[in-house]
C-alpha cells in the first residue's frame, strides 16, 4: 500500500526516534508499504518517520531493488566532505546544496535481523546520511545555508498556493 509522504512542517519530521525492537509481523508490512511508496514517489530513499511511523527503519533503492536497514548507525565516516545538490520527498520540488562525508560506514540490521556494516562512498553514503538525518529529526534545511533555507521554505508555500 502506498502511503502519504508527510511534508516539511509536520512534526513527526522532527521527532529523533530510538532504537528499538520491532515486531516481524510489523516489520514485514511495514517494509512492503514503505517499499511500495519509494516505488510510487521515485525516490532513492525513504525513512519511516516520513510516512507517518515512528520506527528507526529506512528502506532504498539504488537500481539493484529495495534495501532495508533497521536501527541503523553511522560508525565511521570520512574526513573529506563535499557539497552537492539535494532533494527530499518531504520537500517536494525542492533542492539545496548541502555538506556531506564523501564515505561512511554504516551499521544495521537487515530485515532478517541479521548484522550488516556498509562502507559506502558517493551517492550511496550521501543517500545514507540524508535517510539517517530523518531518523535523528534533522532535515535538508538544517544542513544548508540561511539563504537557501529561506528559499526552499519560499519555494514550498508559493507551490501550496498553487
Amino acid at each position: 500500500m502506498v502511503l502519504a509522504i508527510h511534508k516539511l512542517g509536520d512534526p513527526v519530521l522532527r521527532y529523533p526516534i530510538p532504537e528499538g525492537d520491532i515486531d516481524q509481523a510489523e516489520l514485514k508490512k511495514i517494509i512492503r508499504d514503505m517499499t511500495d511508496t519509494l516505488r510510487e514517489a521515485n525516490g532513492l530513499g525513504l525513512a519511516a518517520p516520513q510516512v507517518g511511523i515512528l520506527k528507526r527503519i529506512f528502506v532504498y533503492d539504488m537500481g539493484e531493488g529495495p534495501r532495508v536497514m533497521l536501527n541503523p548507525q553511522v560508525v565511521w565516516e570520512s574526513d573529506e566532505t563535499e557539497e552537492d545538490t539535494e532533494g527530499c520527498l518531504s520537500i517536494p520540488g525542492g533542492e539545496v546544496i548541502v555538506r556531506r562525508c564523501t564515505a561512511v560506514k554504516v551499521r544495521a540490521l537487515d530485515e532478517l535481523g541479521e548484522a550488516r556494516e556498509i562502507e559506502a562512498e558517493g551517492l550511496l553514503a550521501r543517500m545514507f546520511q540524508h535517510e539517517i538525518d530523518h531518523l535523528n529529526g534533522l532535515m535538508i534545511i538544517d544542513r544548508t545555508t540561511e539563504k537557501d533555507r529561506r528559499r526552499l521554505i519560499n519555494d514550498m508555500i508559493r507551490e501550496d498556493r498553487e
